[in-house]
């Protein structure tokens, strides 16, 4: 027994139904935008708080990272990931839950060989194309202003 080409087309346009990008879009862009104006409200607590511009730039990033870490280890991060899309891959936290996340799904085959292994499997190509690109983009930086 064998399904015609066009009979397929339509079991899989069936099974496959059309995404709304128009709203995921905008729940993308309010996500993103939320946790960029959360960061920013990060930013100047830490000001309030009498840090100096080094430390504020380091305990902004780094309360977003912890923030995002534990969200994905209570599996929050998840469900927030459901609706908002791409809105959650905003670099500092997507990176974070990119580490944390299969760091998570791993751990049951030990802490070297699963979480430790596993770990930067996402987050890993990253890493090593931006290293290298900065290392470019330095190396031309110097050939241009020296």
């Amino acid at each position: 027994m064998s399904i015609s080409k066009s009979d397929y087309s339509k079991m899989t346009d069936k099974a496959s139904p059309n995404s709304p990008v128009i709203m995921n879009c905008i729940k993308a862009f309010i996500f993103g935008g939320g946790l960029c104006t959360f960061a920013q409200v990060l930013n100047y607590l830490f000001e309030r708080a009498g840090l100096n511009e080094n430390e504020v730039r380091l305990a902004t990033p780094s309360a977003v990272i912890v923030i995002t870490a534990v969200l994905t280890g209570l599996g929050v991060y998840d469900k927030i990931a459901r609706h908002a899309g791409a809105g959650t891959i905003v670099p500092i936290s997507g990176f974070a839950n990119s580490v944390v996340a299969p760091a998570l799904e791993f751990q049951h085959e030990g802490y070297v060989l699963g979480t430790a292994a596993q770990m930067f499997s996402i987050a890993g190509p990253v890493i090593v194309y931006g290293t290298a690109t900065s290392v470019v983009y330095g190396f031309i930086y110097y050939l241009v202003t020296k």
